[in-house]
């Protein structure tokens, strides 16, 4: 019997595709501390194989089928100083504080979200992507506008514009000369990057004139169309964006529903609202037929939630309540100040047998107080982090 201790096996003497499987279950945070660690580590985690998936299971439908991260931004209208940016990490449970992307204080200043990228629409349009400060100014809209549906469309999920690449803005307010113009508040625009060229579409419906801005509409992209929905009226229409024609107005709105939100999540269409019923009030969610637009409820979020959402005190205690989602997660959060910004997400199983809510934590303080809340999910990869920490390194 030899009396030799035992040779050990440390991680570094493992094979770069074991390490890179190890790797491969992290959540994107520990994956950034990971990527400190030596060379070697970090070359593996920006590769492919790492870089595109936080599943166990990488695949080329990975970044598409990770958890989806909740970005919430809060605007100061008086002081750009004041304006604060978090994400949350569903898999490792956390908010995370965001770089800053401070502008001048101007009134005219308007910032939106949507899809991993980030907006201004006055006083000129401008885009950049989550994580990143390297804005890019785009040519004129025919219509310049505050507060308009925003979406992204085609392309990959590069850092920067893939080759198939557009934007569609829809409504809004228009602005010229800090004045609100009454006119044109129905366009629709589509912005090609690779031409820097705004293309003039038809309209949104007259159906939806009384109420044209994202204050009072939510959206859906599914399959090729964009969905316009109103968050009160409930009419829905949607924008072919190959033909660029749009649909019939109908309406949608469930029995007892006060306001809802049209989500694109795994292949279906959602829709998650505030119910009043005889049992009192709830919040829940619809699948949604997008053929004939029939609809079967699926979750109710949990009454110790929903009243920890809100003020109990308050007359109007739901209103505040705004909702978003993408792939499997829907999360709904209050946007006023009160209660500085409570949320809470149901990941929806599967096959909608099984959906589990929960409250997320309180968010990371100091928590500013914020004139304008805007909240977007947008799937979130290593390499997307990364390539944000060398943008603020250069």
């Amino acid at each position: 019997m030899s009396d030799s201790p035992p040779s050990l096996t440390t991680i570094n003497s493992l094979s770069t595709d074991l390490i890179d499987l190890i790797l491969s279950l992290l959540p994107v945070p520990s994956l950034l501390r990971a990527s400190s660690v030596c060379k070697l580590w970090r070359s593996i985690i920006v590769s492919s194989s790492s870089s595109s998936s936080n599943s166990p299971r990488p695949s080329p439908d990975s970044h598409a089928s990770a958890p989806c991260w909740f970005f919430l931004y809060g605007i100061h209208n008086t002081s750009s100083r004041n304006n604060q940016s978090f994400a949350f990490d569903p898999l490792s449970g956390a908010w995370f504080r965001l770089p800053i992307h401070t502008h001048r204080d101007d009134p005219s200043f308007s910032f939106t979200a949507s899809s991993g990228f980030l907006f201004t629409t006055t006083p000129t349009f401008s885009f950049t992507r989550v994580f990143r400060n390297s804005w890019r100014a785009t040519s004129p809209l025919h219509f310049s506008r505050i507060n308009p549906l925003l979406a992204v469309f085609g392309g990959g999920g590069d850092p920067d514009p893939g080759p198939g690449l557009r934007f569609v803005v829809v409504g809004g307010d228009g602005f010229v000369g800090n004045l609100v113009d009454i006119e044109d508040r129905l366009a629709v625009e589509v912005y090609d990057p690779r031409s820097d060229r705004w293309d003039l579409c038809p309209p949104l419906p007259a159906d939806f004139r009384p109420g044209n801005s994202s204050q009072s509409l939510s959206s859906a992209l599914f399959r090729g169309r964009f969905y316009v929905f109103g968050i009160y009226s409930c009419f829905l229409s949607c924008f072919d964006l190959r033909h660029r024609i749009w649909s019939d107005v109908q309406t949608l709105r469930p029995p007892g529903v006060l306001f809802s939100f049209l989500i694109a999540c795994r292949e279906r269409l959602v829709l998650a609202g505030m119910c009043v019923g005889p049992s009192g009030p709830s919040f829940n969610l619809w699948q949604v037929d997008e053929t004939s637009m029939e609809f079967r409820e699926i979750a109710i979020m949990p009454s110790n939630l929903l009243n920890g959402l809100v003020d109990s005190e308050e007359e109007d205690k739901f209103a505040s309540l705004k909702c978003v989602g993408s792939g499997d997660m829907i999360y709904v959060f209050n946007e006023e100040y009160h209660k500085k910004y409570p949320a809470c997400v149901c990941e929806i199983g599967s096959d909608y047998g099984r959906c589990s809510w929960r409250r997320l934590p309180d968010l990371p303080s100091p928590v500013n107080k914020f004139h304008k809340v805007i909240s977007f999910c947008s799937a979130v990869s290593i390499h997307t982090v990364l390539q944000g920490e060398a943008d603020e390194a250069a």
